[in-house]
């Protein structure tokens, strides 16, 4: 579904993304892990058009030129962002949310299908953004892209600063989406919950993609891996 090759980025002179190199298949669950600065963020608003400063090969969909698309092509392609600091409109109710963004992508959730999904969000549909705990926004988050017809998901780091439970339960809705075909690419400091919901994860170092893991290298290497990230 994705494949980026040689990729970099900068901020003014100062070079945070190398040549890095990965491949997304559809329907998986990929991760970016790494330290604070690696570039992760970087590398997800490169991919969705949001950062200028950068160069390289991005094929989405067989879409070979889709590295010249402005952000608003790119999420009708299907591309859809979901950035760390959730961007819940505080003042609107949870419904409000859900409906202002509009529907540009090939496969848009309706309203119904989103509750289901979601019923903590249909409990709450009248309450506001500042009404919601962090797990209740990063659910509105992931739900808002998800209607606006998304197919793969740029997930930046869902369960930052989440108790276990709200872990344990946005563990379980990426679990749902990936079940109903949605593919997502997302940052995640946390190995162990990495390692319940994906099927890869790209090492970052230093801008730089230094390896690629399946689940059972990660467990092997659990202690190293924390040490190195510094967690």
């Amino acid at each position: 579904m994705l494949t980026v090759e040689g990729l970099s980025a900068w901020y003014g002179e100062a070079q945070v993304l190398r040549d890095v190199d990965i491949a997304v298949a559809e329907g998986e669950i990929v991760t970016l892990v790494g330290r604070n600065g690696a570039g992760k963020t970087t590398l997800l608003r490169c991919l969705m058009g949001l950062h200028a400063q950068c160069s390289g090969r991005i094929a989405f969909l067989g879409d070979t030129a889709f590295a010249s698309r402005p952000a608003y092509r790119r999420a009708r392609a299907g591309l859809g962002y979901v950035p760390d600091d959730r961007g819940v409109y505080a003042t609107l109710n949870v419904e409000e949310n859900l409906l202002l963004p509009p529907v540009v992508g090939p496969e848009p959730w309706p309203l119904s299908r989103i509750y289901d999904t979601f019923p903590v969000l249909a409990e709450r549909r009248r309450f506001a953004g500042t009404q919601l705990s962090g797990g209740e926004q990063q659910m509105l988050a992931l739900a808002r892209v998800l209607r606006s017809g998304a197919r793969l998901l740029l997930c930046d780091e869902p369960t930052e600063g989440l108790s276990p439970l709200l872990v344990r339960q946005i563990g379980d809705i990426l679990r749902e989406i990936k079940a109903a075909g949605v593919t997502v690419l997302l940052i995640e400091q946390n190995l162990h919950f990495a390692t319940t919901v994906a099927d890869r994860h790209h090492l970052l170092a230093e801008g730089r993609v230094v390896e690629t893991l399946d689940n059972g290298a990660v467990r092997q290497r659990e202690h190293e891996l924390l040490a190195y990230l510094g967690i």
